[in-house]
């Protein structure tokens, strides 16, 4: 099945607005963690709910929407949903300034994961359509350039607010740009033009799509690899801003100042060496896929270790920043392989299915290991903290591990 991209909407205007849009989502969804001592405070809540709010609450509702919205994208159109999908999570993020509770502020976060589940997994199948496979990473990492965006322009800005009037107030400012993107994005993004043969297949079942990640073990093994990525990805970027604050006694402002711009930095690095790098190599075999984020990880857990160990708070943050930019590297090259490897009219709902296992055991458990464990080594002080991100040490092990094995059910040509 052919896809071919109106000329009216340019791919390199296409992906700009799809990263503004991603970046967006990021911002909105970060911002409760960057925000989390304050909101803590202001609440009253625990470390594990914490935990909850910034990772499983959120996760939960986020995959289970995210295969229905992405068969509905499939066969409706990825634009209109991605367009609907922000102004839903703008809506909600705006909604967050006005919780008093803990379940106020879940339900909140519910509103923005189901918002948010109609924004990656179209967008990830419209790059697919708008470039071709040999340059498929590089314009992925782009994409995904909206993470290190997102952090920055939340830490930044959102924690910039917050010290200057109060974390409610940030949540309102957050809500704004959203709404008015979601109307403007179908004049940036057309919706390619799909060449259907008269005799063509209908759009793959999602029943087919799920059996495939159960039956090939390139796709199993693929997804695996990619949720233990996210899981210690999302656990250190979710707890790094609360670590600093108590262990380091950096204020919000200098969280914001210095925090944000190192490691949005790192991470922008690593996110579009990686993208090009694996654009380059896998010319030569698709395994580079998992070998280079193999590498990445093998190299961030020693790093992220020192991270831990460091001294002061400005060593802390260099630290954080070199691991941070080196464990995002899976991104990008594990939805270009799978975008090659799936059927062009079910591309959406894969990436729905790898969004879910990402964020199931990704962005639902690695922010919440770390809260209940920071709850049982609360005797220890500020340090507690610390002990819960140190078991985050095996899991860097365990990713790389998993790309290794990625790379030998992967074919080598």
């Amino acid at each position: 099945m052919a896809s071919t991209p109106d000329r009216l909407s340019r791919p390199h205007v296409a992906l700009a607005a799809l990263l503004a849009v991603y970046t967006l989502s990021f911002i909105d969804r970060q911002l409760v963690a960057i925000l989390a001592e304050p909101i803590r405070r202001d609440l009253g809540l625990s470390d594990t709910e914490l935990g909850l709010l910034t990772g499983f609450a959120f996760a939960i509702f986020y995959t289970a929407f995210g295969v229905p919205v992405a068969r509905l994208a499939d066969r409706h159109g990825r634009v209109r949903v991605i367009a609907l999908s922000c102004a839903a999570w703008s809506l909600f993020t705006g909604a967050t300034a006005l919780v008093t509770s803990f379940w106020q502020m879940a339900l909140a976060r519910v509103g923005v994961a189901v918002g948010e589940a109609g924004g990656s997994p179209p967008s990830f199948s419209l790059i697919a359509d708008y470039f071709p496979a040999e340059r498929r990473a590089t314009a992925t990492a782009i994409y995904t350039l909206g993470t290190p965006i997102g952090l920055f322009l939340g830490a930044a800005a959102g924690g910039w607010i917050a010290a200057t009037w109060d974390w409610r107030t940030a949540f309102v400012v957050a809500a704004i740009p959203g709404l008015l993107m979601a109307p403007l994005l179908p004049l940036l993004v057309r919706e390619p033009r799909r060449a259907v043969a008269a005799d063509a297949p209908p759009v793959t079942p999602v029943a087919v799509v799920l059996g495939d990640f159960v039956r090939r073990p390139e796709l199993r093994l693929l997804a695996l690899a990619a949720g233990v990525s996210a899981m210690v990805g999302w656990a250190v970027l979710n707890w790094a801003p609360a670590w600093l604050m108590r262990v380091h006694g950096m204020s919000l402002k200098d969280v914001a100042t210095w925090f944000s711009p190192a490691i949005a930095a790192g991470m922008g690095v690593g996110i579009l060496l990686s993208g090009i790098a694996t654009d380059r190599l896998a010319r030569r075999s698709p395994r580079w896929n998992a070998w280079v984020p193999a590498a990445a990880f093998g190299l961030a857990g020693p790093l992220f270790a020192l991270a831990l160990a460091a001294p002061s708070w400005p060593w802390a943050v260099v630290l954080l920043a070199l691991p941070c930019g080196l464990f995002m590297s899976y991104v990008a090259p594990t939805f270009a392989v799978l975008q090659s490897l799936v059927p062009a009219d079910s591309r959406s709902t894969a990436s729905a299915v790898m969004l879910f296992t990402m964020n199931i055991i990704g962005m639902g458990g690695g922010p919440l290991l770390v809260g209940v464990l920071s709850d049982r080594f609360a005797a220890a002080g500020p340090a507690g903290l610390t002990q819960a991100m140190t078991w985050l040490i095996p899991l860097f092990v365990l990713a790389a591990a998993l790309h290794l094995l990625v790379a030998r059910a992967l074919p080598k040509r």
